[in-house]
């Protein structure tokens, strides 16, 4: 492996470990708020226990996310010298920012985790909406330079000098509202489907137990009208993102449909892989037409193919498979949450047989599967370019010749931290059963919220 791809794979694995603390950091606080807030509506304590146990679950997850956060920036700096000058000059302003959205989330977090039982109903409703607030605000501002990487804006450089830089020309850059929608809506997703998973198992556990039983139920439909609002939500703005890929960077649409002949009336595929040789898809399911209308909303919008771009700016041809397994689970989890509304809602079915129990349990994982599959087409699908059309990866890597062993140490550490995290929640929650808390309730004591 040369020094570019180890440092592409060490960034790549970074950011992959703290997605998924990042992801479920942003989504967690929506669910607690609604748990909240529908306690303070209904005054069952079914809701309050629920937002004290994945509020516990939370402080574990922003524990690791922090330093991997850091972590993250740190190699940056490190790997990337010469897309830091650049970003220093003119894309600082998200990172400038990003430091009071953080502070705001761990100041109420704070507050919500060790004061909630001292402080009014207002207030607790008031302190987990910061903590939402500011998690997604940091959330969007650090996407936000992924953004600015795919459609750059506010400076040009001339005889290799950055100037004419305008910091919110680049804040704003064109790709900035969708993609920050996109983080956003796709965390919020993710953090309910992570609690379906987590009440599905539950109930298949503890299905003799009607009390405990009737807690997870709750919890599970929660959870599926929540996800599936922000599936449908992130749907809708995946197409949006797909044009906007059609008007900024036609060779990642390209890639993602593997369509190497420019045409309107075009196909959208379904599966398969890209065979580069014959330039074809094998083995996909074709929907004529599609994929002109998911790129300009018109059956007769041109679609401009790989071949219309020189070879060495194609992205790598798998986006295509990474692209279609984003599609699929969203797809999937579209359906789930449809299903388990009308199975439980209009056929009034008060259990859910056991192949949606199964489907359920693994909607979760597929979740941050998706999310994982949608930040590497992100990414990947971009190369060669670091800053498109502007400055290309291999211009900007570091000049060390450590970065294998740099590579080997970091896995481990985020090993270690992976197995810490499930040590330390499955410790905590055995220790605290929620059956204990339900007695509690049931026998008039009071429930701290924290």
């Amino acid at each position: 492996m040369n020094d570019l791809l180890l440092a592409r794979s060490l960034f790549g694995t970074t950011m992959g470990f703290h997605i998924i603390f990042a992801t479920l950091g942003v989504g967690l606080p929506l669910m607690i708020l609604c748990a909240e807030l529908l306690f303070q509506k209904t005054k069952d304590h079914d809701y309050a226990i629920m937002a004290k146990r994945w509020t516990k679950g939370q402080a574990v997850l922003l524990g690791v996310a922090i330093p991997t956060g850091t972590i993250a920036g740190v190699q940056l700096a490190l790997l990337w010298p010469g897309f830091m000058e650049v970003i220093g000059k003119v894309m600082a302003l998200p990172f400038q920012i990003e430091i009071y959205a953080f502070f705001i989330e761990a100041l109420f977090m704070s507050i919500y985790v060790y004061a909630a039982d001292r402080i009014s109903p207002k207030m607790r409703i008031l302190s987990v909406s910061l903590v939402l607030l500011g998690a997604s605000a940091s959330a969007v501002l650090i996407t936000n330079v992924h953004a600015f990487e795919g459609t750059p804006a506010g400076f040009r450089i001339e005889n290799g000098e950055i100037a004419d830089v305008d910091p919110w020309a680049a804040f704003f850059n064109p790709s900035f509202f969708i993609s920050a929608a996109h983080v956003a809506v796709s965390a919020y997703m993710t953090g309910a489907f992570m609690i379906c998973s987590i009440s599905a198992f539950n109930m298949l556990k503890h299905r003799k137990n009607q009390r405990v039983l009737r807690f997870h139920r709750k919890a599970l439909m929660l959870s599926l009208a929540i996800g599936g609002i922000f599936s449908l939500l992130t749907a809708l703005n995946g197409h949006e993102s797909a044009q906007m890929l059609h008007e900024y960077q036609p060779e990642k649409l390209a890639a993602a449909e593997g369509l190497f002949e420019t045409q309107d009336y075009a196909p959208l595929a379904i599966g398969g892989f890209t065979d580069k040789e014959t330039q074809e898809i094998k083995y996909a399911i074709e929907i004529p037409w599609a994929l002109s209308f998911l790129a300009g909303n018109s059956f007769e919008t041109v679609v401009v193919g790989l071949n219309d771009f020189p070879e060495e700016y194609w992205p790598p041809l798998f986006v295509h498979t990474l692209f279609n397994g984003m599609v699929l689970i969203g797809s999937f989890l579209i359906f789930l949450s449809m299903a388990g509304f009308v199975w439980n809602r209009l056929l009034k079915k008060p259990n859910f047989p056991k192949p949606f129990m199964y489907a359920f349990v693994i909607a979760g994982p597929l979740a941050l599967l998706s999310i994982e599959f949608g930040w590497i087409f992100a990414c990947t699908g971009r190369q060669p370019w670091v800053i498109y059309r502007v400055l290309t990866t291999a211009e900007v890597v570091t000049g060390s010749s450590q970065i294998g062993l740099l590579f080997i140490l970091f896995t481990l550490i985020y090993v270690i931290l992976a197995v810490a995290v499930l040590l330390v929640l499955k410790y905590y929650f055995k220790r605290h059963p929620v059956e204990n808390e339900l007695e509690t309730e049931a026998s008039g004591g009071s429930i701290s919220i924290y």
